[in-house]
């Protein structure tokens, strides 16, 4: 295939997929860096797919169901987190992982005598955005508009569990569209390039890392037939390495200090 040849129809609502997930996930990925709890977008993207996995075995078949589902096991997984943190601050990381590990673990013992279970755990970590069509992007869509105007309104004064159940339901829509992969990607690699530019220039700068790897990551992956979702990854990593060399060597005095947020 060649640049030319490229469905819009296809990469269109693709495209459009990520940049809804980078809407919400790039100012929330500043918070997380700054609390130093870079491991619990995997978490609670796990526990999002566990709670998928968990409503395919109910046979629940209708969209809203299988959503409800995920947002309740993410909502679920924020709560016992705000606890954690509350009650062993010291060593939150620690149980973030081990919270990661179970849900991770906990998805391959339900999918152990499942036929497809492989291919389906696959799509969950990788995810299909591919095969995102329009109609599937309204409701994320204006789930997306009303969490980035809470974190955007409120983000310096977010409180512990405020900020647990938004990453909570931000995470819900976005591994349903692009995997547990790319959200981990879209929250931490966009703001890993900026963090020695100055305070005004972070979140401009982090959005376009964010568009430009999944627009490359797409582009490519059509014209070479590989995969969408492992691909944006590296193109967005190796696009952040581009960015952060060519700033500055570390951040000004005058601004937040490094990883202080957007």
């Amino acid at each position: 295939m060649s640049f030319e040849a490229m469905d819009l129809s296809i990469i269109g609502p693709a495209f459009l997929a990520g940049a809804l997930v980078l809407a919400t996930h790039v100012p929330l990925g500043a918070q997380v860096l700054r609390r130093g709890i870079v491991f619990i977008d995997l978490a609670i993207a796990q526990i999002a797919a566990l709670g998928v996995i968990v409503a395919g075995m109910a046979d629940f078949e209708q969209a809203w169901a299988v959503q409800l589902a995920a947002g309740a096991a993410a909502v679920l997984g924020a709560f016992l987190l705000t606890w954690t943190e509350r009650r062993w601050p010291e060593v939150q990381e620690a149980q973030i992982g081990v919270v990661f590990i179970l849900a991770a673990t906990g998805s391959l013992l339900l999918l152990a005598h499942n036929p497809h279970g492989g291919e389906h755990l696959r799509d969950l970590l990788s995810g299909q955005i591919l095969w995102v069509r329009y109609d599937q992007l309204i409701v994320p869509a204006i789930a997306t508009a009303v969490i980035a105007f809470a974190v955007f309104r409120f983000r310096h004064r977010l409180g512990r569990l405020a900020f647990y159940l938004l990453f909570a339901l931000a995470v819900t829509i976005s591994v349903q569209l692009v995997g547990v992969y790319l959200v981990f990607a879209s929250l931490i690699v966009p703001g890993l390039a900026v963090r020695n530019y100055p305070f005004t220039r972070r979140l401009p700068i982090a959005y376009a890392v964010g568009i430009g790897g999944y627009a490359a990551g797409l582009a490519i992956s059509l014209v070479y037939d590989l995969p969408s979702g492992a691909l944006i990854v590296w193109c967005l990593a190796v696009l952040a390495v581009v960015v952060y060399g060519a700033g500055p060597a570390t951040s000004r005095k005058r601004d937040l200090p490094v990883m202080e947020g957007y």
